[in-house]
């Protein structure tokens, strides 16, 4: 039986989660759509969830970790009215409102639920390497942002894998913390930006390893090193470091709505005005249509925006009293 709403958000990082606290004090009772526990890309509470210690999300001086922040966003979007149901959208017909959205079956003739208005909030994964412990170490010295991590790792040895300019860029910022910087990539050359190749050449705490891959991360309960194999000549060595940064791009979750929303060549959602969709009554929030931010602060601050949008549009869609 489709159950029929006014709101509907899919994603429960810090853009949907802030999103549901904006429009559940606005009385529109969204239903928070939040993953399911056993997809890593679209994972109830998003990628804070892989995450230990936040220190540079506001309100927290001594810091706090990741799983219990979202618990916070979640518990305080349900104290205002927001229900929650933990399912992954495997369907979303976006030619007529309401919109339909399907949860398990997408062949199901009837979808399970239709929502006046949707908001997008299914953030971005970064890319990994599939090492047999990176997934383990992953915030116990394996990291995707230098930005939230790299005050963790003052005075240490660390590397990034990458050859881009987000790599560069990573590893550029990481050398205000770190005694020292490896760049590793599979490469001979960079495929960076001449003026970003030229920075991190020129910084002393810039090292290069070439030709080389990450084969696995060591360490019991936090990283001790890197396995690394020279592509040249097959040979493998340790190199030792206290972290590891992986750099080699990020991918927004929005296959779901392929053919249906806007994108850019990249795949992140396009919005204009606030945080509208192209198609009217849809609109998206956090690392989904953000590939230059990507912090939990500024999710969060977009789905305040995207929770104030649905809440005029809908204003505006009640036929005028003469």
């Amino acid at each position: 039986m489709t159950e029929s709403r006014q709101a509907v958000i899919i994603g429960s990082g810090p853009a949907g989660l802030t999103a549901a606290i904006y429009a559940a004090r606005a009385q529109l009772s969204p239903l928070v759509i939040e993953g399911e526990p056993s997809s890593t890309s679209d994972q109830p509470g998003g990628q804070l969830m892989l995450t230990t210690e936040v220190e540079n999300f506001p309100g927290f001086v001594n810091g706090i970790m990741g799983p219990e922040l979202m618990q916070a966003f979640r518990e305080q979007a349900a104290r205002f009215g927001a229900e929650y149901t933990t399912a992954k959208v495997s369907r979303v017909d976006l030619s007529s409102r309401p919109f339909g959205l399907w949860v398990g079956d997408p062949q199901a003739t009837d979808p399970s639920y239709v929502a006046d208005a949707l908001i997008v909030a299914t953030g971005a994964k970064s890319l990994m390497l599939d090492l047999p412990n990176e997934e383990r170490l992953l915030g116990y010295g394996v990291s995707t942002c230098a930005t939230c991590d790299g005050f963790f790792f003052r005075e240490r040895d660390i590397a990034v894998v990458g050859g881009g300019d987000s790599a560069l860029e990573e590893a550029l910022f990481l050398t205000r913390f770190a005694d020292s910087v490896t760049i590793i990539h599979r490469r001979g050359e960079l495929r960076a930006s001449k003026v970003m190749q030229q920075r991190a050449f020129a910084h002393p705490k810039i090292n290069f390893r070439w030709n080389a891959s990450v084969i696995d991360v060591l360490g019991d309960t936090k990283v001790t090193g890197v396995l690394v194999r020279d592509n040249v000549s097959e040979e493998e060595s340790v190199l030792e470091l206290s972290g590891l940064f992986v750099a080699i791009g990020h991918q927004p979750n929005t296959s779901l709505f392929k053919g249906q929303l806007d994108m850019e060549d990249s795949g992140y959602l396009r919005t204009t005005d606030g945080t509208r969709t192209n198609v009217d009554g849809v609109f998206a929030c956090g690392d989904v249509q953000d590939h230059r931010y990507r912090q939990a602060i500024t999710a969060a601050g977009s789905g305040c925006m995207a929770a104030i949008d649905v809440e005029r549009w809908l204003e505006d869609q009640q036929p005028l009293v003469p």
